[in-house]
Order: structure tokens, then C-alpha cells, then sequence
């Protein structure tokens, strides 16, 4: 008989069979994280190759959607929206029942499904039956971060990102280059496939913040560590991953930073998959007042940012300069 049968003539079943109705009717949707790991992995995979190929054909078609807070402009390229369409539907294609943010607003659909592939290093690393109901989970998308820094052809600082958030915390992050076509992941409790590095200098650190939305953040740095070495760098999948033990590639050197730190306002796309990625390695992503980042509700984080790993985090807030928002 099929559901529409059911319904239909639900006034002839007999009360066992309409209570059993009922109840598979109020069960909720349950997600296995492990799948959707596997998922989040693939889509910024896809999205990256979009990424890398709008820009070997050099087709960006560049326009602006508007500026930051500081004036900067905000930029749009095909590979930001051609990256969102593929990181977007397969998602929503795969999980129609998670709330799904990105950076991007973009109607189009692209039939493009999961492979059902979880790749070994997650098999290996993450047990299945993990699971949350679908209306607990958001999931954040940054379909083409560092975009500036893509349209100068500063390819390195690019990245795609897929972050999961249950009950507004961070739990998956996954950081993908497509320059290098390596795919950082992480999941809080289970493992990553990456580490931090050996050691961290707080005496001086080397503090790594934005290149193009920076605001008064190096002085803001000096006034927290003295003396210390300013990395500027685009993207904040890119500074994250300064953070940690990278991979060697042929293809550039990787910026190493003990610490990264963003003092304007910056969108919870462009952070949330650090913060898992980092939780996961025992690290924090917090405000500059050491507080936890709410991953649900309105996508703006206006508190700043301090990101650590392998260091006293709460140490190192305490030494940053009061923090007030409106004036960045």
C-alpha cells in the first residue's frame, strides 16, 4: 500500500496500524555524521575544481556585490557561483532536511549527487553511528574563500570550505586548495587527518591576520605581544591551516604562524570549518574576549577573533587590548 493510500484511507485502518502510522510520521530525520563528512569532503572537492578551472580559463567575469564595513569591496566571480552550485546541491540533493548557509545566493539547480565514497583515511579514523537529528544541524558553506586574492591570481591563499554545526557548535570542518587538491578534515572527538606542528612561539609569535580586510590589526597585535612578527596573508581556511602541520608541496611554500587574529567583522562561512578543524586538534577559535562563536542564527560574528593550537589559549587572551567593535 502506498503512503498516499494510507493517508487516504487512514479512517479504515484499525488503530494499531494508524498508531504505528503515526509514529514513523513523527520520527525525526537522523543524520549519521560520518556520511555527512564524507559528503562535506566531496563537495569542496567538486566545488575546487570549479574554482581552479574558472581560473585557468581565466573566465572570472568579475563583478562586485558590495563592500565591508571598512570599504573594501566584496567581490564576485563564475568561480565563486559555480563552486556554490555544486557544493550547494549536493548537499541540500543529500540532505534536502539540513539548513544549508553559504556565502552565495544563487538559484540555479544542478542535479549533481553523492557518490556514496567515504574515503579510507575516514573509514580509518571516524566510526559510523554518530548521529543527530537533521533540524539540530547547520551546515556552512564558503564556496571560494580568499575571492580578492583569487582575482590577482594569488592562488595559494584560496581555499573551499564545508562546515558542520550541531546545535551551534563546530564539529566538522573540512578546508580544501584547490591549487594543491589537498583536503584538510576534521571532526571533534573523532580525529583529522592533520596535526598541529611540534612547537609554538609565544616570545615573540608570529601572528598571521588579513591581508585585505586587516582594519588596525597590527597595531592591535603589537599592543598584545610587543615585538611580534606580522604574517598578512588572504583567506581564513589559508590562515588556519598556517597554523598547523601541512603537507610539503612543490607548488609554493606554506606560511607558518603560531597564532591568527582578526579584529573586523568577518562572516561565520569564512571561520566556522577552522574552528572545527582546530577544536578537533584541541585547539580554539574563539572572540577576542575568549568566547565561544555561536554557529547558528545570523551568519555575522562581530566579537573578532583569536585562533590557537598547542598554546595556553586563554593565556593569550588575556594579553590581547580591550576590544571594542564599533570602533574597527
Amino acid at each position: 500500500m502506498s503512503f498516499q493510500t494510507e493517508v487516504t484511507f487512514g479512517n479504515s485502518l484499525n488503530l494499531k496500524t494508524r498508531m504505528m502510522l503515526t509514529t514513523r510520521l513523527g520520527q525525526k530525520k537522523k543524520v549519521d555524521l560520518r556520511d555527512l563528512l564524507a559528503v562535506s569532503v566531496e563537495a569542496a572537492v567538486l566545488g575546487g575544481k570549479e574554482v581552479k578551472r574558472v581560473r585557468d580559463g581565466n573566465i572570472l567575469e568579475e563583478k562586485s556585490k558590495g563592500e565591508t564595513k571598512e570599504g573594501a569591496k566584496e567581490l564576485l566571480t563564475l568561480g565563486d557561483l559555480q563552486s556554490h552550485r555544486k557544493m550547494f546541491n549536493l548537499i541540500k540533493n543529500t540532505y534536502p532536511e539540513i539548513t544549508v548557509h553559504s556565502e552565495e545566493r544563487d538559484n540555479s539547480v544542478d542535479s549533481v549527487s553523492w557518490s556514496q565514497d567515504i574515503p579510507a583515511d575516514i573509514l580509518n579514523k571516524i566510526k559510523k553511528g554518530v548521529e543527530f537529528p537533521a533540524e539540530s544541524i547547520t551546515v556552512w558553506i564558503d564556496p571560494l574563500d580568499a575571492t580578492q586574492e583569487y582575482t590577482e591570481n594569488l592562488v595559494q591563499y584560496v581555499t573551499t570550505m564545508v562546515c558542520v554545526a550541531v546545535d551551534g557548535k563546530p564539529v566538522i570542518g573540512v578546508i580544501h586548495q584547490p591549487l594543491t587538491e589537498f583536503t584538510a578534515w576534521g571532526f571533534v572527538g573523532q580525529g583529522s587527518n592533520l596535526h598541529p606542528r611540534s612547537s609554538y612561539s609565544m616570545n615573540p609569535p608570529k601572528v598571521i591576520v588579513s591581508r585585505s580586510h586587516s582594519g588596525d590589526v597590527k597595531l592591535f597585535t603589537q599592543k598584545a605581544f610587543g615585538n611580534a612578527s606580522i604574517i598578512t596573508a588572504g583567506g581564513a581556511g589559508y590562515k588556519v591551516l598556517s597554523l598547523l602541520e601541512m603537507p610539503p608541496s612543490d607548488a609554493y611554500l606554506m606560511d607558518q604562524a603560531d597564532l591568527y587574529v582578526h579584529i573586523t567583522f568577518i562572516k561565520k562561512w569564512d571561520i566556522c570549518a577552522g574552528a572545527a578543524l582546530l577544536k578537533s586538534l584541541g585547539g580554539q577559535m574563539t572572540t577576542l574576549k575568549g568566547e565561544d562563536i555561536d554557529y547558528s542564527g545570523s551568519p555575522l560574528n562581530t566579537g573578532g577573533l583569536v585562533a590557537s593550537v598547542g598554546v595556553d589559549h586563554k593565556a593569550v587572551v588575556e594579553k590581547l587590548p580591550e576590544f571594542d567593535p564599533e570602533k574597527h
